[in-house]
């Protein structure tokens, strides 16, 4: 068999039936954009993805197909290479079966049948000679089914569907990589690095290490998104998460690594390739990397441990596999004179003490606050800045810190996401070690200008806002319907949101929101620009908790408060902020990209002005066409004039908190009454 199949870059192959749900793919995904919340998508199980590519000549990231519990059918206009991977054990070429990693020959009119995607197994691939040809959105050929956008139109393959795919001249000759693949299993041992959080400060020093104890099962709630598991409830080392919630796996909003094993409420969910960069949960452990094509197989029941490793064994399996995809005939014949093709895995050896995920830490220093720079994973940092409380003077030193680490411009660094009192930072670790990088926010840390004494550009924008919108109505009736009945905020956010603040009436908390001017201190808290803000006078300054399971369906735009943070969704998904109503989008793609998609920007000032649903319709529609953008007026933001308030209304923002400190306890005593 040649590796060089000519055909016109027109060729095309039918979508005759098109699975589950059927995705156009590549390797890498997007980058570059964690901090507006556009996550890198690409393929889940990206060894299965890589050695399909291969397996037909192709580079790894070329784009392919991925499929979840039942693949496609497809008819093949002319002579091509195919290759199936992953779960696709049941696939058929023109009535054979096709062995997955075996490079097959589909003739003129051959229909491929992928079938049923395991068990075991999730998730199959489908890689052809000289890859699927469609437009890049945002850098990538990866769909992003959430934001509508990338692949094939943005959605998921239907009946009828034709694709493209590229030139196969010059391609690399074939090989079969079968031996390659891993086998599949329904018990799942995912090597971790612990942190960046952990012990004692949110879990106990026994409920830390239990994690690694417990046998999960995977939950049926289990996508592209997040990976649920269930199993006891986490032991907490504290009561609650104060301004940041009522729970205490809230913390002041942060910033995820895909692969990050986040603690919503007493659930954890492990994020996935399209999750949210930017949330407010305790993280305590990170996937590594050679392990999270493991996540896309996970079927619900699967039962899953959590095995914790050195940084340096993590940096060996990754290396591992960079040196399987780089040689993959050399991986082949190696496996197949020891014998081992097909075999599953060596058992992983517990390491003796659990890693500690701190690799610098700084005092306190005049202006400067204390820092910890943790581990986040195999090739993140998370550097948090200060007491685990809302200081708007800490925000602002990030923010400058950041400023000073994009003007560095470090060869390997890749992304900053820059939450309230945190700064993530993804490095290519071959290029800037994370034990350097951490070095280097320090060193960089002690020249940070004094945040009292600058001032942030900034606009004013003015939103419409409906309150007690009908589907942020809807939202919680399906929360109250199939998840959690007997939740605290059910049926009503608005009125919880009420009790827990101790206000007089319902209307209470529409008033002070509408009052309110709102800082945007992050972009991309669930999802594409979504702009997590806060009060700027600590009066308005409502405090609420998250929901406890996440809410699976959230409306576009939806407002809502969690902790002392409001959001603005910026698109349809899972959330848990307390909703309160909807406004406009925040999010708009330019099909000829010569805008940001992104409306907000760090440092803006919100006002909400009401209007009633029918003409928040209208804004809405307005927006979204580009026919009206949102309404801007330049403007700054500088920590005086937050000193300024505070000065002037001292007694009345002490009462405020005061009252609603006795409230957010009584909440929570009433939990407690509630669990007994």
């Amino acid at each position: 068999m040649t590796g060089t199949v000519l055909r016109p870059t027109t060729f095309a192959v039918e979508v005759v039936a098109p699975g589950v749900q059927t995705t156009v793919q590549d390797l890498d995904g997007r980058h570059g954009m964690w901090d507006v919340g556009v996550p890198p998508s690409g393929a889940w199980d990206d060894l299965a993805f890589a050695l399909a590519n291969i397996a037909v000549g192709n580079e790894p990231k070329a784009a392919g197909l991925e499929a979840v519990v039942v693949g496609p059918v497809l008819r093949f206009s002319a002579r091509t290479l195919v290759c199936v991977t992953g779960a696709a054990g049941a696939a058929t070429l023109d009535g054979h079966r096709l062995q997955p990693g075996v490079v097959a020959v589909a003739g003129e009119g051959s229909v491929l049948d992928v079938g049923p995607c395991g068990a075991p197994g999730m998730r199959a691939y489908v890689a052809v000679a000289g890859g699927i040809v469609v437009p890049p959105t945002l850098g990538s050929r990866s769909t992003f089914l959430l934001g509508g956008f990338g692949g094939h139109h943005g959605r998921a393959l239907t009946a009828g569907d034709e694709l493209t795919f590229g030139r196969a001249e010059n391609l690399q000759a074939p090989v079969d990589v079968a031996p390659l693949l891993p086998r599949l299993t329904d018990t799942w041992t995912l090597r971790v690095l612990p942190g960046p959080h952990g012990a004692p400060e949110h879990l106990t020093a026994d409920g830390f290490t239990a994690l690694f104890d417990i046998v999960w099962q995977v939950d049926h709630r289990a996508d592209r998104t997040g990976v649920r598991l269930v199993g006891p409830a986490p032991q907490w080392a504290r009561v609650d998460g104060g301004e940041a919630g009522l729970h205490p796996s809230n913390i002041h909003d942060s910033a995820y690594p895909v692969g990050g094993i986040m603690l919503s409420g007493d659930i954890p969910v492990i994020v996935g390739p399209d999750g949210p960069s930017l949330g407010g949960f305790v993280v305590p452990c990170v996937v590594v990397r050679a392990d999270r094509w493991m996540l896309a197989q996970l079927r619900p029941g699967d039962a899953v441990r959590l095995a914790p490793v050195s940084a340096e064994h993590a940096v060996a399996a990754n290396a591992e596999r960079a040196r399987l995809l780089a040689e993959p005939r050399a991986a082949v014949a190696a496996l197949l004179d020891a014998d081992l093709a097909g075999r599953s895995a060596d058992p992983i050896a517990p390491e003796r003490a659990l890693p500690d995920p701190v690799l610098a830490r700084r005092d306190a220093d005049g202006h400067a606050p204390a820092l910890i720079v943790r581990r986040a994973g195999d090739h993140h940092l998370l550097l948090e800045a200060g007491p685990p409380v809302l200081d708007l003077a800490v925000r602002v030193w990030v923010h400058l810190l950041a400023e000073r680490l994009r003007a560095v411009a470090a060869a390997g660094l890749l992304e900053l996401v820059e939450g309230v009192r945190s700064l993530l930072v993804k490095v290519d670790v071959d290029v800037l070690p994370l034990a350097d990088l951490a070095g280097l926010l320090v060193d960089l840390a002690a020249g940070v200008p004094d945040p009292e004494t600058v001032t942030l550009p900034a606009r004013e924008v003015s939103l419409p806002l409906a309150f007690d919108h009908p589907l942020a109505h809807e939202a919680m009736a399906r929360y109250a319907r199939s998840v959690r009945p007997d939740a605290p905020w059910c049926p009503d956010n608005v009125e919880f949101i009420r009790r827990i603040n101790d206000l007089d009436e319902r209307a209470d908390v529409f008033d002070i929101v509408a009052s309110a001017t709102y800082l945007v201190v992050g972009l991309g808290d669930v999802y594409l620009g979504a702009p997590v803000a806060v009060p700027i006078d600590p009066r308005h300054r409502l405090v609420t908790t998250k929901y406890d399971p996440a809410r699976t369906w959230t409306p576009q735009n939806a407002v809502g408060i969690g902790g002392v943070y409001l959001c603005v969704y910026g698109m349809e998904g899972p959330g848990g902020y307390q909703l309160v109503g909807r406004t406009v989008p925040v999010w708009r793609l330019d099909a000829s990209g010569s805008a940001p998609p992104w409306l907000l920007r760090p440092f803006d000032r919100l006002q909400f002005i009401p209007v009633p649903p029918a003409e928040l319709d209208e804004r809405r529609a307005a927006v979204a066409s580009g026919r009206e953008d949102l309404v801007t007026t330049p403007s700054t933001f500088s920590l005086v004039e937050v000193r300024r308030l505070e000065q002037a209304h001292a007694d009345e923002i002490a009462a405020f908190r005061h009252r609603r400190q006795d409230a957010f306890d009584a909440e929570r005593q009433r939990w407690a009454e509630a669990a007994r």
